[in-house]
């Protein structure tokens, strides 16, 4: 096993509904659905995050809002306002900075964190798990979840077990014991195949699996069967991605009615372009991946990409590589109930991969960076293409 490591796992607690609960203290104790509008029980899209109060109800992240709807129509649903999440998220990561600087991001409201440099400030490892949460509690108003252990997989773990505004320890002498009682399925990466093929086996619980002879695990499932069989045994030395980068930016939307109408989906296209732009040049990348999603009204989905010989974070570039791979599918007279568009395959913004030097491109980027002061001073709705619809 690894030498001691102190790895924290900071799950915060059923985010957005928090902080709109935090700011409207009405909404304290209700079933609150952060989501798509439920228009009745007919609307589209999904459910982001629903309060502990909603969860009672099974509603649960992902879930068709329409599904939680039916679950709990006296529930208060509301819309996601990305920008003043995106705003606390930055607080909170300003909090973790206090208590080490290496850190990686998993989302919006979770991340990794290593202490095993800095502990020592705070009075030790569970001391400064507890002075962690506190600061997030007293800075703003939220609860996290929290789990401390040698192993990224076991923090992980263990952040979810007491939720609410919980707080578990995992040592490494006790390692063996809090994971192999578990569910075998707490293994990360164990897909929906392998936990079919672990239960036919007679194996139920991560205990069960180290007990196996890995000979037995690897002739069943190759080189993830000894990755798996390591986990089980507590033999995880990841290390943490400070430097994290999404692989890929996308932005979909789900018209309120299935459409066949092509002014409809090219001003959704068009609009789905702009933010996907305005998100690479926030992160100073350049795309050389597009790649486009359409749902039908059926649920048949499909996707289509090119790689650019040049890469890009121009909407009109984007938009003109969208509108040709629409135009391939041949899908003009069929309804749409879903369109989306994804970029990836990322360089930094400021890397020249072209010889030539393109005028028209620096034109462009003078109009790009007017567009986005003006969004950025403004709001995202005060300027937009004359054709741009959602």
């Amino acid at each position: 096993m690894q030498n001691s490591r102190y790895l924290v796992h900071v799950d915060m607690d059923a985010f957005f509904a928090a902080i709109e609960q935090r700011d409207n203290p009405k909404l304290l104790g209700l079933p609150v659905v952060v989501g798509a509008d439920p228009k009745k029980g007919k609307g589209r899209g999904v459910v982001s995050t629903g309060s502990y109060e909603a969860r009672k109800f099974g509603i649960h992240s992902a879930m068709p809002i329409s599904f939680a709807y039916q679950r709990c129509p006296q529930a208060v649903f509301l819309p996601v306002d990305m920008e003043k999440y995106a705003k606390v998220s930055k607080q909170i990561y300003g909090i973790f900075e206090k208590f080490t600087p290496s850190i990686e991001p998993v989302g919006i409201d979770e991340a990794f964190l290593d202490i095993t440099g800095s502990f020592h400030l705070f009075g030790g490892p569970l001391e400064s798990c507890r002075l962690l949460k506190e600061r997030i509690k007293k800075e703003t108003q939220l609860t996290a979840s929290l789990g401390l252990a040698p192993t990224k997989m076991a923090a992980k773990i263990a952040s979810d077990l007491r939720k609410p505004d919980g707080l578990v320890e995992v040592t490494k002498e006790g390692l063996l014991d809090f994971l192999w009682p578990l569910p075998v399925e707490k293994i990360w990466g164990l897909g929906k195949k392998s936990k079919v093929a672990f239960a036919e086996c007679g194996i139920k619980t991560i205990g069960d699996l180290a007990r196996r002879d890995m000979r037995d695990i690897v002739s069943l499932f190759g080189k993830n069967g000894e990755y798996f069989w390591n986990l089980a045994w507590g033999r995880d030395d990841r290390l943490l991605q400070e430097e994290a980068q999404a692989k890929s930016i996308s932005n979909e939307t789900t018209f309120e009615r299935d459409t066949a109408d092509t002014d409809t989906i090219t001003g959704a296209l068009l609009a789905l372009c702009e933010k996907v732009s305005q998100r690479l040049r926030a992160q100073g990348l350049k795309a050389r991946t597009v790649t486009l999603k359409v749902r039908l009204k059926g649920f048949d989905t499909y996707t289509r990409a090119v790689t650019l010989q040049k890469a890009t974070n121009f909407a009109d570039i984007i938009n003109k590589e969208t509108r040709r791979l629409y135009g391939n599918l041949n899908v003009s007279e069929k309804k749409i109930r879903l369109i989306g568009v994804k970029v990836s395959n990322f360089i930094p913004a400021d890397v020249r991969d072209s010889l030539f030097v393109d005028t028209s491109d620096e034109k462009k980027e003078k109009i790009h960076d007017a567009i986005d002061k003006i969004k950025g001073k403004f709001g995202e709705n005060i300027i937009h293409r004359a054709a741009s619809r959602i």
